[in-house]
């Protein structure tokens, strides 16, 4: 996710050891500041990043991105939704200054944006319709099987699935979650691939017409079970307001406020616990 960055100004004494931003397309954090104002984007995925119907911005990552705004002096955030293939080019286009999707950190994202620390760790699930009736319960099993497996347009589900021999022609593209639960439940995919907390908020709002495959095995890729670590995401060459998040994140993280944005948005203790497991440098090294 990389942004045209606004017209650089001199960086504030307090973040002037962090070095001078690396690239000509970057948000400025003292410009930002001089204007009060941060923009955010947001896939509209719960529990990652969402709008209620008050028009409100929740989920884990703008529930903490508030904080850090706070902490930053910045006093307002302006919201932008979007669907999650386009976030990545919605920086590069300079539409908002940081993404607030816990949109998982790749070594391939990370040639093309710059990621916080990590604020956030998950595991895999599949959605599955009522009574799982093709007993699927894994995503290794489409390889073989013939069935159709969905997956969100620019989600890393399908690193994974290539990843484990699924031909292209069994592979669903939809354009958001919104969708998940017609393509299961009508048969246009036997499966959706996301993460553990997206597919039990969609059983929730499924209305009995899918369910999460239990018990689910987690995809395993060279010989690793697949977790995802989460983070903000900025243009390459944002560096100053990167590290100005990093470091009030890393403080935020040592409070019971994260702790219980957490608990409320559904992620368990070790969930929790695994996000200061890896850094940003090794999950970008892969």
């Amino acid at each position: 996710m990389q942004k045209t960055l606004r017209t650089c100004l001199l960086a504030s004494a307090l973040l002037g050891a962090l070095g001078p931003a690396g690239g000509s397309q970057a948000a400025d954090l003292a410009a930002i500041r001089q204007a009060g104002t941060l923009r955010i984007a947001i896939a509209n995925e719960i529990p990652y990043g969402y709008m209620d119907l008050d028009g409100q911005a929740k989920g884990v990552g703008p529930d903490v991105a508030k904080h850090l705004a706070k902490a930053l002096g910045i006093p307002h955030i302006q919201w932008t939704t979007t669907s999650f293939g386009s976030l990545i080019p919605g920086l590069q286009a300079d539409r908002y200054d940081m993404v607030a999707a816990e949109m998982a950190i790749l070594p391939q994202r990370c040639q093309q944006v710059a990621f916080s620390e990590p604020d956030s760790s998950y595991g895999e699930g599949l959605l599955v319709a009522k009574g799982n009736p093709k007993n699927i319960h894994d995503y290794a099993s489409f390889a073989r099987s013939g069935n159709k497996i969905a997956i969100m347009a620019g989600a890393d589900q399908l690193d994974m699935l290539q990843a484990l021999h699924v031909p292209a022609s069994q592979i669903v593209t939809i354009s958001s979650n919104a969708d998940a639960i017609s393509t299961v439940s009508t048969g246009r995919a036997d499966g959706y691939a996301a993460t553990s907390l997206t597919v039990s908020q969609l059983a929730d709002k499924g209305q009995g017409k899918v369910a999460a495959a239990t018990p689910f095995k987690d995809p395993v890729v060279n010989g690793q079970p697949v977790r995802s670590w989460g983070g903000f995401a900025f243009a390459s060459g944002s560096v100053q307001l990167r590290e100005a998040v990093n470091q009030a994140l890393a403080t935020f993280k040592q409070t019971d406020d994260w702790r219980q944005i957490m608990h409320h948005y559904g992620f368990s203790a070790d969930d929790a616990r695994q996000s200061f497991e890896r850094t940003t440098a090794q999950l970008c090294k892969g």
